[in-house]
């Protein structure tokens, strides 16, 4: 299937988006550079396979643990005023391990821990970083702009290992954790600029708790997220293996050292921004399902020589195919996650798919760490290309929403409801009366309720997919062809909530549904509130 032009570059007119470009690039440039530094002065303390390993698995097991909770918090106070927050704290903590390594105190203990808490960092900025990113350019340009992150992503990939690897030799190994503290507080002057227009709404902000679950809830009774996660599994649990495994690869297999690691590291970044390049071809010559299950026979054909030969130069070549491999794959699923969600659970989306993401990287690197301990890293090499072509031929059947995207904006269709109030200390206990229930009552002739019934299942899971619960659909006993339709919100303000997050998508879906509604008037909607006065036991 071929997909529709676009200009590339449209995304660098808007200036917002070109600063916080540029700073991205920097600071993660230095994030690569420290990963570059971290994982070589491991191999300097440890030369353990296990314990090299985890500095993979520290570095992204923070985003499993943290990111849903980073995401709720994203979603409901300022991302901007969050982001200049962690930068800056993150620069604070990027100084004092740099300190430390300077005077020769580090231990493989100590820089698991470092290593982590700067995860911690990441975990609750990266939610909040791509969920800007509508915020920055028109909607018609968000693919662009993904794929120009991407860009500035590998090209720090290109630069940061390769600059890394060289300071390392001819300065020392302190020096790319120093350049690392410094894109740190880069990135968070680059927020403080930063001014985009405030969103106002008239309700009050969501409990982070609440606000957790909602975006769990949200997942659950989406299909097309659901799909992006089993295929980011699927792909990250095996190629992980590469990931945790090249420092040994590098000082064990290629016998090279931090220059070699560095141009490796290098080559797979530039790799990744050959294949920025070269996607847009293949997007118009593949579906998405199509590329992903190519750049994943690619990647195990990677895996499989990294495990048989033990040439340099070959090395090199196979790190540039599994960069364009990478943002192939990282690419069209990052893009499938960010269509599959509306902004009011963009973050808290965003968290859950890096979730999955990182969380089958960590994992799959003690996995894979553990076995190259007992079995050597060729072998485990060659286990790990098996197992990503057995996850890619099981996943083959989850689709992915890459076509047009659905209209997820605000419809705000929903009649504004009547609240009746006998006084003003009432009024202010509206928003707690709980439960909340919600009738419609709808007439359809015999021949139309086979489609009434389906059409209301798929509408009774996007109600859950906002907060609903105790959804039924009811036909009444002495009028057939008269259907009455119900749900539960826990509160009056879950429920105002719940309308403000129905979209045009769903609307699209309501029409469908009172078109086949033949009583003379519209379906009727009623309210009911849980009483303040009495509780039945």
């Amino acid at each position: 299937m071929a997909g529709t032009k676009t200009n590339p570059w449209a995304p660098f007119k808007s200036k917002d988006f070109t600063v916080l470009w540029l700073a991205s690039l920097l600071s993660t440039t230095g994030s690569r550079m420290h990963e570059v530094g971290a994982g070589w002065l491991m191999t300097s303390l440890s030369t353990d396979p296990f314990t090299v390993a985890l500095v993979q698995t520290v570095t992204a097991l923070p985003i499993f643990l943290f990111a849903l909770t980073a995401g709720a918090v994203a979603d409901v106070v300022s991302r901007r005023k969050l982001l200049i927050f962690v930068e800056s704290t993150m620069a604070i903590i990027a100084i004092l391990f740099a300190v430390l390594i300077f005077l020769d105190m580090m231990t493989p203990v100590l820089l698991l821990i470092f290593v982590f808490i700067l995860g911690i960092g990441a975990a609750f900025a990266a939610p909040a970083k791509q969920a800007t990113v509508p915020q920055l350019i028109p909607k018609s340009d968000l693919q662009s702009a993904i794929a120009l992150n991407s860009v500035g992503f590998n090209l720090s990939r290109a630069i940061g290992p390769a600059v890394a690897g060289v300071l390392i030799l001819t300065v020392g190994i302190v020096v790319p954790f120093i350049f690392n503290a410094i894109s740190f507080a880069i990135i968070a002057a680059a927020y403080f600029w930063w001014c985009p227009g405030r969103v106002t709404n008239p309700l009050p902000k969501e409990k982070i708790p609440g606000a957790v679950k909602a975006g769990l809830r949200y997942v659950r009774y989406s299909e097309s997220l659901r799909a992006t996660l089993g295929r980011s599994f699927a792909f990250c649990i095996s190629a992980s293996a590469f990931w945790a495994l090249l420092p040994l690869i590098v000082k064990v297999e290629l016998g090279g050292d931090a220059s070699l690691f560095g141009l490796l590291i290098g080559a797979i970044g530039s790799g990744a921004v050959l294949g920025v390049f070269l996607l847009p071809k293949l997007k118009q010559k593949f579906t998405p399902p199509k590329i992903i299950a190519l750049a994943s026979i690619l990647v195990s054909v990677v895996l499989m020589t990294s495990g048989i030969f033990t040439s340099q130069p070959l090395a090199i070549v196979t790190a540039v195919l599994f960069g364009s491999c990478w943002i192939w794959i990282l690419s069209t699923l990052n893009v499938s996650a960010q269509l599959a969600l509306p902004d009011w659970v963009r973050a808290r989306g965003l968290a859950i798919y890096l979730m999955v993401f990182f969380g089958s990287m960590s994992l799959g690197s003690m996995i894979w760490g553990s076995l190259a301990s007992y079995i050597g890293i060729s072998p485990t090499l060659l286990v790990a290309a098996g197992t990503l072509l057995l996850g890619t031929y099981l996943s083959r059947q989850l689709p992915l929403n890459q076509g047009k995207a659905a209209d997820l904006a605000p419809s705000m269709h929903w009649a504004d409801p009547t609240v009746v109030v006998d006084s003003e200390e009432e009024k202010d206990f509206v928003n707690e009366r709980s439960p909340v229930m919600v009738t419609i009552e709808y007439i359809v002739d015999k021949k139309n309720e086979e489609k009434f019934l389906y059409l209301m299942c798929y509408l009774g899971k996007v109600r859950k997919q906002y907060g609903a619960y105790n959804w039924d659909i009811l036909e009444e006993a002495d009028r057939p062809g008269t259907f009455i339709e119900y749900f539960h919100d826990v509160s009056w303000l879950d429920h105002l909530r719940h309308r403000q997050r129905v979209t045009g998508k769903d609307r699209e879906l309501q029409e469908q549904i009172n078109a086949l509604h033949t009583g003379s008037e519209p379906p009727k909607t009623r309210h009911f509130f849980g009483s303040l006065i009495y509780r039945c036991n």
